[in-house]
């Protein structure tokens, strides 16, 4: 079921059923009261005739038959009869209606139960037991309430026509209620059904931003975006992993079939090393590849206690065998009091293939072949600072410098396809860390790691 006709039905359901038990409860009140009310009436009536015959003794047979004859018609289908102390009949109404339960009522009155009240059909009887000047009467009264049934009658009927009423007005609102509080979803849906992931300003309209419905379309429009950004990211890495693997494979293949004809041992060890260096450089680009898909995919790295210094120096003095001829020094900005304050919570994999990124762009980039690394500590976080002397990047390039698959009008000769600095941002984000870039002079490129201390 829809659940715009499940709030018709619930909303509908529950007026009505609330209604029904409200009007059934004033019906049965009314019932009541009306029984009462009428009960207390035959009750008074009882008690006139036992006091009048008291009060006029010999005559009052005949003048209670006389009263009798000129209230008939007061009551439809009525009977009273009087009873003396000894429970025996002395008066009986003109009346032909027969009191079916006189005698148990008679038997029922007593010191202790001097009022009974019980039903015969629709008629009300009522059995009385009166004092008057010591001695004891019983008065028995059965009557039919015509004017309060009329009334309970036309109460009933009214009740009903409101109902009805009722029951039609809930569900032609409850009906135009739901069509109006779903409308936006319908538009919504409309618009869905509308929506070109590959247009970049494919949105859905907020009419109201102030309701839930504006909110779900905001929270709508931020996951078009994210889906655009997957298969823009999808588009981009399928073209770029096709491109960057191309060229290496074909040199890796042109370089097997050079090998296989060559004979000079100078000339073969010459296309040995430059093998090595491609397929190095071919797995470089497939882990960064492979690296970038797991952080993207939510993957759980497991972390560790870190010294921060100790990687740093491994990894420069790793690279510093590739590039002998390149000058980096590493240095500490403050003097460093307990080793505790280099520790950090991280994942080593991640680190190290970040650093490895960041020393290789200062060896790629320096324009002197030297390169500063340094390590500060403040309270509760470390930086790295990496520095090196080349071209720096445009102002309005540094926007787009931690973008997917950007790079720099300063890269150009330079091999690599833009992901490097992502993945970068990437680890240090997973390590509540953070990645910065300025340039003091227009030759003099900066980057800073942020990290937060193990013990922070």
């Amino acid at each position: 079921m829809k659940i715009r006709n499940k709030i018709i039905l619930y909303f509908s359901s529950t007026t009505i059923v609330l209604c029904a038990i409200t009007f059934i409860v004033i019906y049965q009140l009314v019932a009541a009261y009306r029984e009462n009310l009428f009960q207390d009436q035959l009750k008074d009536k009882v008690v006139f005739s036992l006091k009048f015959l008291e009060e006029v003794q010999q005559t009052s047979i005949d003048l209670l038959t006389s009263l009798d004859q000129i209230t008939i018609n007061d009551l439809y289908e009525e009977k009273l009869l009087l009873f003396d102390s000894n429970k025996k009949l002395i008066y009986s109404s003109l009346d032909d209606t027969k009191i079916l339960k006189a005698e148990t009522l008679l038997n029922d009155l007593n010191i202790n139960k001097k009022w009974i009240e019980t039903k015969e059909g629709e008629f009300d009887v009522i059995g009385v037991k009166v004092e008057i000047k010591g001695n004891e009467f019983y008065g028995i009264y059965k009557a039919y309430d015509t004017f309060g049934h009329l009334q309970l009658n036309y109460l009933k009927y009214t009740l009903l026509g409101t109902f009805v009423v009722i029951v039609l007005l809930t569900m032609l609102i409850s009906s135009y209620l739901s069509r109006q509080i779903f409308r936006p979803i319908y538009k919504m849906t409309a618009e869905l059904e509308t929506i070109d992931l590959n247009n970049k300003n494919a949105t859905l309209s907020i009419e109201n931003n102030k309701d839930e419905f504006g909110f779900l379309a905001e929270k709508f429009n931020e996951l078009i975006q994210k889906l655009q950004k997957a298969f823009t990211f999808q588009k981009h890495t399928i073209h770029h992993i096709s491109h960057e693997l191309k060229t290496p494979i074909a040199i890796l293949v042109s370089n097997l079939e050079a090998m296989e004809k060559e004979k000079d041992l100078r000339t073969l060890q010459t296309l040995i090393t430059a093998q090595k260096e491609n397929t190095l450089s071919l797995g470089s680009i497939i882990n960064t590849l492979l690296e970038i898909s797991k952080i993207e995919s939510g993957t759980e790295m497991p972390f560790e206690e870190l010294r921060i210094d100790e990687l740093l120096l491994d990894i420069a003095s790793e690279i510093q065998k590739l590039y002998s001829d390149f000058s980096m020094t590493v240095s500490f900005d403050n003097p460093i009091e307990d080793e505790s304050e280099l520790m950090i919570k991280g994942n080593l994999k991640l680190l190290t293939i970040g650093l490895h990124n960041m020393i290789s762009n200062s060896i790629k980039y320096s324009s002197n072949q030297k390169a500063e690394f340094s390590i500060g500590c403040s309270d509760d976080e470390i930086k790295l600072t990496f520095k090196n002397e080349g071209e720096v990047l445009k102002e309005e390039e540094r926007d787009f410098l931690f973008g997917v698959f950007f790079r720099g009008a300063n890269s150009g000769g330079q091999h690599g396809f833009g992901l490097g600095l992502v993945m970068v941002q990437k680890i240090l984000d997973l390590h509540q860390g953070s990645l910065h870039y300025s340039s003091e002079h227009e030759s003099l490129n900066i980057f800073e790691w942020r990290l937060p201390k193990s013990s922070s």
